[in-house]
């Protein structure tokens, strides 16, 4: 920022192990988010590495990073980031049309995923006649249509009040559990963060504790 170096991130070393529902605390501003975007390949560092199951996508194009992401990762946000002219179900189908799956198994995919989240009898609304509980389990839905080993969380309770907090943190617990998806969900809600196996607190941009149960 002008001549002054912001790091973001500095010397972060850390390795997620499969399976591992982990949390990222700690204050605005002390890199939380932008080590999400980094484990994610939306943003690349400046030095070091990003290797996700083994591949180091550091050096990947965008047009490799976004098939990379397409079949291995799935994004919840706070905000949801739903199409508010799409439907439950057609906004779950989303990420099945940019990977190309027939328009049949598009629809059956994403009606199962919304029965995974309890929402098979919502499908047919659309954002704005959902509640913000029901939002967000969409967005879930969309985030595992594809059956992705990592799931990515910015404060996916962030916009929601504690007992629909409670809800979303236990179906993203049970999906962890079962499916042994990898979960990492950047929080500043201590809740959230003691359900978590695993407790990364970052400060400055470094890694302060990492505590495992």
């Amino acid at each position: 920022m002008g001549k002054s170096i912001v790091k973001a991130l500095d010397e972060v070393d850390l390795n997620i192990i499969k399976g591992e529902l982990t949390a990222l605390i700690g204050p605005s501003g002390s890199g939380k988010s932008t080590l999400l975007n980094v484990t994610g390949g939306l943003v690349k560092p400046t030095k070091g590495k990003a290797k996700i199951r083994n591949k180091d996508i550091t050096n990947y194009s965008e047009n490799d990073l976004c098939l990379f992401r397409r079949n291995n990762i799935g994004f919840i946000f706070q905000s949801f980031n739903l199409n508010p002219t799409l439907s439950a179900l057609e906004n779950v189908m989303m990420p099945l049309i940019y990977a190309r799956v027939k328009q049949d198994k598009r629809k059956d995919m994403a009606t199962h995923a919304l029965k995974l989240v309890g929402l098979d009898d919502r499908k047919s609304h659309k954002p704005g006649e959902l509640s913000g509980g029901q939002q967000q389990r969409v967005s879930i839905a969309r985030a595992i249509v594809n059956n992705p080993e990592i799931v990515l969380c910015d404060e996916p309770t962030g916009n929601l009040d504690s007992e629909t907090g409670k809800e979303i943190l236990s179906l993203i617990t049970k999906m962890n559990k079962e499916n042994k998806v990898t979960f990492i969900i950047v929080t500043h809600d201590i809740n959230v963060a003691n359900n978590c196996d695993r407790i990364i607190s970052i400060h400055d941009g470094k890694i302060i504790k990492d505590e495992r149960k």
